[in-house]
């Protein structure tokens, strides 16, 4: 007991020492000593962590999200809603008094459609080898998987969904007369729903081919059950198109030495149909927030945010920053923590991953396993473990430390939420306001260790 007590004035006298250091009122400091909430064990905060935990808030994040994911919605690279995100995203950092950049860079066609059933509208992908840029109205007529289909299809919009589609049942309709093809994905697998694309056709046909998801499919075909549905597909081809990163800096406060920089990173674009609320809105808006908690502390490298456009075309963004980096460049940095998925209200993906490309220890994997023990929530997090597919990937290849930080389900990071890159990756069904916290206290401990190292 002797011993409890003074390890209590011990940690509040370091609370109080920490919260003159940084202009942190000692209420919020001692506050930031309680056990976090989803926390196995009580914390042992180090004296850089209280400035950090303190003031770190999920909900400040989810007013972003907000934005990103309700209001702008689907962000494909290159469209319309990415380059809104963009705007949003460096206007936000330039009010916080951040030095920003905004990184072009040339990327390929997108080809994209739309549903309108009544009020609603529903994005979807549309086949490269079909009609692009149309509108076609008509009644939908749903034929399964296509094995069977009417011998007159004039002026009909077709619907062919299944787990196995019928290969060139969309051919057949644009021959009986068929106005437009709706090619719906339904997965076979009751924890895997299948989101919109863009299908790939064996023949071109002179009508519209939609790829729509499987709760599009749900829906429609629902619809259907309480009499005839008519709708709206439309194509569109973008073209001659360029995504963006935007890089957001501040200096170190002591910059006498050059101890180089720390970055924290996301992508914000998202995947045909989806508002991409988890994927990545989460890691999007977790840089945000974790961008107005630093922007004022001591540090002795500099702070960079950056977040990437066409993450969801093959970390495009991620790659052209870091080719277009000269070696000094390269040297500077003293680790990425890229932050790809960190919210999910997914029951199962109790795990918070450390993700390395070779699935080594580095400094970023090494900071965050390290910010987990003191904060209390080290038997929630595992790792490192190797996996890629994320733009850590890029990092690793030119020798910079680097990880890749998700909550997904306790068999391995491929265990995935259902709704990952579908249209049901909303706030609403996909977003936990205390995973989010915890990814927020845990990059923020995180990184601020590494921004303050000698």
């Amino acid at each position: 007991m002797a011993g409890l007590r003074r390890r209590g004035v011990l940690t509040g006298a370091v609370a109080l020492a920490g919260a003159a250091t940084v202009g942190l009122n000692p209420v919020a400091a001692a506050s930031a000593n309680r056990q976090r909430q989803g926390a196995q064990y009580a914390p042992s905060l180090g004296f850089g962590d209280y400035p950090v935990v303190a003031r770190v808030r999920a909900h400040r994040a989810l007013e972003h999200l907000r934005v990103l994911s309700d209001q702008i919605g689907p962000r494909i690279a290159g469209t319309p809603g990415e380059l809104k995100a963009k705007d949003y995203i460096a206007r936000v950092l330039r009010d916080l008094r951040y030095q920003v950049t905004v990184q072009p860079f040339a990327i390929a066609d997108k080809f994209l459609g739309s549903v309108r059933v009544g009020r609603d509208t529903w994005q979807t992908g549309s086949s490269p080898q079909s009609l692009q840029d149309v509108t076609r109205e008509g009644t939908v007529v749903d034929v399964g998987d296509g094995s069977t289909l009417p011998a007159d299809l004039t002026g009909k919009i077709v619907l062919i969904a299944a787990v196995q589609n019928v290969a060139d049942a969309y051919s057949t309709a644009a021959q009986r007369g068929a106005i437009a093809v709706l090619l719906g994905r339904v997965g076979a697998d009751p924890l895997r729903r299948l989101g919109a694309f863009s299908p790939t056709l064996p023949t071109p046909v002179a009508i519209p081919v939609l790829g729509i998801a499987q709760v599009q499919v749900e829906r429609l075909r629902k619809r259907l059950a309480a009499g005839p549905v008519r709708v709206k597909a439309t194509t569109v081809q973008y073209k001659n198109l360029t995504s963006h990163n935007v890089i957001a800096e501040r200096p170190a406060t002591f910059p006498s030495r050059d101890k180089g920089v720390v970055m924290v990173s996301a992508h914000y674009d998202s995947v045909p149909g989806s508002p991409g609320a988890n994927d990545d809105g989460s890691g999007t808006v977790l840089c945000l927030e974790l961008a107005r908690v630093l922007r004022h502390l001591p540090t002795t490298k500099a702070v960079r945010f950056a977040l990437w456009g066409a993450e969801e075309y093959g970390l495009l963004g991620s790659r052209h920053y870091v080719n277009q980096l000269v070696d000094a460049d390269v040297s500077r940095i003293a680790g990425c923590f890229q932050n790809d998925m960190v919210a999910t209200s997914f029951d199962p993906a109790t795990v918070y991953w450390l993700l390395s490309v070779d699935g080594g220890d580095n400094a970023c994997t090494q900071a965050v396993a390290a910010a987990a023990k003191r904060l209390g929530y080290d038997p929630r997090t595992r790792g490192p473990v190797a996996r890629g597919s994320s733009d850590h990937v890029p990092f690793h290849e030119r020798g910079i430390a680097s990880g890749n930080f998700s909550w997904r389900g306790e068999s391995g990071p491929a265990a995935l939420e259902p709704t990952y890159h579908t249209p049901e990756d909303t706030i609403a069904d996909n977003v936990s306001l205390e995973r989010l916290q915890v990814s927020l206290e845990l990059i923020g401990a995180a990184s601020y260790d590494l921004l303050r190292r000698h």
